[in-house]
């Protein structure tokens, strides 16, 4: 019997040829092999003899296993057989599999028994997958093997292509990282063998889209070297759609006539107060809108004082938004009369498609926007908001705040909240967009414009599903400004029964989780963490450096902080010998040094005033989390005013760092609150962690983006 060494395009072509999309252990391996991964040697034996010829070729002790394309779970079968040394143990061995393989399944094509060398003793087991996901296409998993990957299920993902930089910080994240770095004595395992893996698994299912899933498990990890002693792959029954995209010079030169229009059109404008057509005029007029607006409407005559077109095509300039406010069965020839008059972006107001279970008419109204070059943003919408412009297109309550943070929602909930958040805390907004069945336009689209637009410093997102998530990590990595995301559903299991542990184990939310870390999107958990890191990033400088010192009034408040702190991945610095001197002249005998440095509640303002200017001007420390707690001695007012003070002073010297700052007492923290925000210094009431965790967002920023230079 000969070793086999099929190219992994034989191996493939060959299934496919036969009707298979599960691929036995022996052809998984030769797919592993024309890649240079390390697979336990082995070859088919067709009759007992020849697997006793194989296993001495081989060297005992070897492992025998049945080979079957019907019999996916070997064990199941009984047709795995470990640990044989002798050749009369191989004979029995290969009589008994094949003899339960038939009681398993009588009518399975039986190929024969696969021998192979039983990998070395002593080694780790760790398991190395792919997956292909609808949105963002293949990823790779890495995570502990055999009983742990069930068991624990602590894994991590990677979008494709990944290579050895970013598989080695997989390997890093797992919770189990210590059992591979060696603990307790016990050798570390070859990390760099594990990423060359990882990385070969990523090349291999790139250049070949047909692998729909591929389990490697166990890998035996040693302390030097790895070995594949499992494998496993299923092929895609059918290829992928190609997904239709625009330009990004295209995207960004529509959704500028989209943001900035010189003149709008409300197709439906109605002169009946409640009706959605009579709202999006008034709130166009209310808002302030500088540009032209024009009601359509075939039989009336005025809206508002505004003169009344029948069609799109009379209206006697030109059109670069329409508003739309017309039944859902009218769109689609509305969008070709859009189209035939140039116009640049329509906004899809009315309900009644997809989200209904009326995909045909979204087809419909998809074809005609993508033939006429028409942005479409909807259907089942709230409008858009654009304060730079004095935009208010739609029915929703005016906002004309203007702010450096743009928003989208897939939502008309959520779409009100951050109106609601923006006005109660006085953020203001450049953007707010609803995106509900996102037939066209999407999150990609809006990070293309708003990555460039001046008006624009954060983008931040509630996002239930992404069309195109290659489209959306492309748009994200070129983006220089940060990127918040609130992914709705991280509960959600995956959509597919899966062939293999890593397409069981790649959930939804594991693969979104996955493609936001490698673009550098900061995730969001809750709908008030969007909304707060919202405003939080717009106001906090960048830090240059990793080393965050808390100053507290009070020890317990201190406690609470520094436990944030580890929870949200901030370095609390260690305090130099001179550092900490110079911090010890001004706290009392009784407090303590260190960090947090607790300068006791018993404190005048003087003393707050000395330990934060200290803070800030000594160059090593890179950003101050301010605990303060509510006494006579002083008051919230007294504090605000004092943090106000020197941060100003300092600013002046132009020495410019972050500052949150938790505040714990009775009511009046509140207004001291107040009025740090006022001056621009974040400041939360009653709580430590929001402080801490805001400060962490930034930083998560800072370093994907390579700001931290100490």
């Amino acid at each position: 019997m000969t070793f086999m060494g099929s190219s992994a395009r034989e191996v493939i072509d060959s299934a496919i040829n036969q009707g298979r999309f599960i691929l036995t252990e022996f052809e998984t391996k030769e797919l592993c092999k024309s890649f240079g991964l390390p697979v336990v040697e082995g070859c088919i034996a067709k009759s007992e003899n020849d697997a006793v010829q194989i296993a001495n070729k081989i060297g005992y002790p070897v492992v025998l296993k049945v080979a079957s394309p019907d019999i996916v779970h070997k064990s199941d079968a009984g047709g795995v057989m470990l640990g044989l040394s002798q050749d009369d143990e191989v004979k029995d061995a290969y009589r008994k599999i094949i003899d339960k393989a038939h009681k398993y399944k009588s009518d399975a094509d039986i190929w024969g028994v696969l021998v192979q060398k039983m990998a070395k003793p002593h080694g780790k087991e760790v398991i190395v997958g792919a997956t292909n996901n609808k949105q963002f296409g293949k990823a790779v998993m890495f995570g502990l093997g055999g009983i742990f990957v069930e068991a624990l299920k602590d894994v991590a993902f990677r979008i494709v292509p990944s290579d050895k930089e970013t598989a080695t910080e997989m390997i890093k994240e797992i919770k189990g990282f210590d059992i591979l770095r060696g603990i307790r004595g016990e050798p570390a395992s070859d990390i760099d063998a594990i990423a060359t893996i990882i990385e070969k698994v990523s090349q291999l299912v790139t250049e070949f889209p047909e692998i729909d899933e591929l389990d490697l498990n166990p890998i035996f990890v040693y302390e030097q070297g790895a070995i594949i002693a499992d494998a496993r792959a299923t092929l895609a029954a059918e290829k992928p759609e190609e997904r239709f995209r625009y330009s990004s010079e295209e995207i960004v030169s529509q959704m500028t006539r989209v943001f900035r229009p010189k003149a709008v059109a409300v197709v439906g404008a109605s002169p009946k107060p409640g009706k959605i057509g009579y709202a999006v005029v008034k709130n166009l007029l209310d808002g302030g809108y500088q540009g032209k607006i024009y009601p359509i409407h075939p039989k009336a005559d005025e809206v508002l004082g505004l003169k009344v077109y029948p069609t799109i095509s009379e209206v006697p300039d030109q059109v670069d938004v329409g508003v739309v406010c017309i039944p859902a069965k009218f769109v689609p020839n509305l969008i070709q009369e859009l189209g035939q008059a140039k116009v640049a972006g329509a906004i899809l107001i009315p309900s009644g498609f997809a989200e209904i279970g009326n995909h045909e008419l979204q087809r419909q109204v998809v074809e005609a926007g993508r033939k006429h070059r028409v942005r479409l943003m909807g259907p089942n919408i709230y409008g858009y908001y654009y304060t730079p412009e004095k935009l208010c297109a739609t029915f929703c309550t005016p906002y004309t705040l203007k702010g450096k943070v743009a928003l989208s929602s897939q939502s008309g909930g959520i779409g009100m909240s951050i109106i609601g958040y923006s006005r109660s805390k006085n953020m203001g907004v450049a953007a707010i967009v609803g995106l509900g069945n996102k037939c066209d336009i999407d999150e990609d689209d809006l990070i293309e414009f708003f990555a460039m637009d001046s008006n624009t410093e954060v983008i931040a997102m509630h996002v239930e599903d992404l069309k195109d998530g290659q489209a959306f990590m492309e748009a994200a990595k070129k983006c220089s400004k940060p990127i918040i995301v609130l992914k709705a559903g991280r509960t959600e299991l995956g959509e597919r029964a899966a062939a293999s542990h890593t397409g069981a184990l790649a959930g939804t939310d594991a693969i979104y989780d996955a493609a936001f870390k490698q673009c550098g999107v900061i995730r969001a958990k809750t709908l008030y963490e969007l909304l707060d890191w919202s405003r939080a990033l717009q106001m906090l400088p960048t830090p240059k450096g990793e080393n965050v010192v808390i100053i507290t009034g009070a020890g317990g408040s201190g406690v609470l902080l520094a436990d944030a702190c580890a929870d949200h991945g901030l370095k609390l610095m260690a305090i130099p010998a001179d550092l900490d001197k110079a911090f010890k002249e001004h706290i009392p005998p009784f407090g303590a040094s260190g960090n947090p440095i607790d300068i006791t509640g018993g404190e005048p303002p003087e003393t707050y005033y000395n330990t934060i200017k200290l803070g800030l001007t000594d160059s090593r420390v890179h950003a101050l989390i301010l605990g303060y707690w509510h006494t006579l001695i002083t008051p919230p007012m007294a504090f605000a005013e004092v943090v106000a003070k020197v941060v100003d002073e300092t600013k002046k010297e132009g020495i410019v760092k972050p500052i949150v700052c938790s505040l714990v007492g009775d009511v009046e923290v509140e207004m001291a609150s107040l009025y740090l925000e006022e001056k621009g210094i974040l400041a939360y009431p009653y709580t430590m962690d929001a402080p801490v965790s805001a400060l962490a967002a930034k930083y998560q920023w800072a370093r994907y983006a390579g700001k931290i230079t100490k």
